[in-house]
């Protein structure tokens, strides 16, 4: 289990995530490429919770073949094409996550590369070797 940072002398997160973890030694860790809003058959649903939905589903499938699960996250990097799709990944994201909740950041991009996808989702996770 990695260990949250959150320094008193900065202001505290604006949602459940952590300034910072630390992932003790040992660990083994695994790096997921950003994963987008699509089911294995090529399906794209058209609204954001739909997609980051699926973009965490992927994400377990990846650490999965590690023998690893979301509780082993400690990094979430995330992109969305707008601001009215921040509050439907924060959803989706913060009923996945519990404490010590890994560092994020949420970015707003002008797209990707293809106009049906609305949310990007990449994640560094670390658990026992």
């Amino acid at each position: 289990m990695f260990k949250s940072l959150a320094p008193s002398s900065i202001h505290p997160p604006f949602a459940p995530y952590s300034h910072g973890v630390v992932v003790p030694a040992g660990q083994q860790m695994v790096f997921c490429s950003g994963q987008l809003g699509i089911d294995a058959s090529g399906k794209v649903p058209a609204d954001c919770a739909s997609q980051a939905g699926l973009c965490f589903d992927n994400i377990v499938a990846i650490l999965a073949e590690a023998g690893l699960g979301l509780e082993h996250i400690v990094r979430i990097n995330a992109y969305v094409t707008g601001r009215e799709h921040l509050a439907a990944y924060m959803g989706v994201r913060n009923a996945l996550f519990a404490e010590p909740f890994p560092a994020s950041t949420l970015m707003i991009v002008s797209g990707f590369a293809r106009p049906e996808f609305v949310v990007e989702i990449e994640a560094i996770a670390a658990g026992p070797a």
